[in-house]
């Protein structure tokens, strides 16, 4: 399935200052998998030591949170965009 994943600023170092980045993938995380082969380095950032997703990173499938669906293993259809959304704290 071709998937665009939408990057938030702060990761752009890694895909050459590109917002949006086509990948092929049939879950979120074979999408996710597929930015890091095209984009090295994104993984250790989304990722922690067990695969998970790190407690500070939110991964939308058009606005909903994976965590909420099937997490790494939601499906994605033809199309659909994946968003990195990194947490906000404030006080």
């Amino acid at each position: 399935m071709s998937v665009s994943v939408r990057v938030p600023t702060q990761l752009r170092t890694l895909t050459a200052g590109a917002g949006e980045v086509p990948v092929e993938g049939a879950t979120v995380g074979e999408a996710l998998e597929a930015l890091d082969a095209a984009c090295p380095g994104m993984a250790e950032r989304l990722f922690d030591e067990s695969g998970n997703l790190r407690r500070f990173v939110n991964v939308f499938l058009a606005e909903e949170d994976v965590r909420f669906l099937d997490g790494l293993d939601t499906p994605v259809a033809d199309g659909q965009t994946v968003s990195i959304v990194p947490a906000v704290a404030g006080g």
